[in-house]
């Protein structure tokens, strides 16, 4: 069971990044699924995460209005839209499954993880 992330860069502020997120040995598509991201010295933070049907999402304050997921269940993959970027939004960026669904921005009670692609915004 692997969820692979990738997408990840170098670009400068105001830009935008697509990163994607491909799941295999299991099918995912009744899993909530999340982003979430880690930079130096600091807790896993929660980004977004999106129903298995793809209608309900959950924006942290931080991201709101920038980024943006969506997610292909016939592709078994989740995306994450990141426009707008900043130079806090450097980190390494990682897709999460949970089979239970019930909303949680706690990173622990996500069952499959990414290895996570990096992301630096320059300014």
């Amino acid at each position: 069971v692997q969820l692979q992330a990738c997408g990840g860069g170098l670009v400068q502020a105001g830009g935008s990044l697509r990163l994607s997120c491909a799941a295999s040995g299991r099918t995912f598509n009744k899993d909530t699924m999340s982003w979430f991201r880690q930079a130096p010295g600091k807790e896993r933070e929660f980004l977004v995460g999106i129903s298995w049907s793809g209608i309900n999402t959950n924006y942290a304050d931080s991201v709101k209005g920038r980024f943006t997921i969506s997610r292909d269940n016939a592709k078994n993959a989740v995306y994450l839209q990141m426009n707008s970027l900043k130079p806090e939004d450097t980190a390494v960026y990682y897709c999460a499954a949970r089979t239970l669904p019930i909303w949680t921005t706690m990173w622990s009670q996500y069952d499959y993880w990414g290895q996570g692609t990096q992301v630096t915004v320059s300014s």
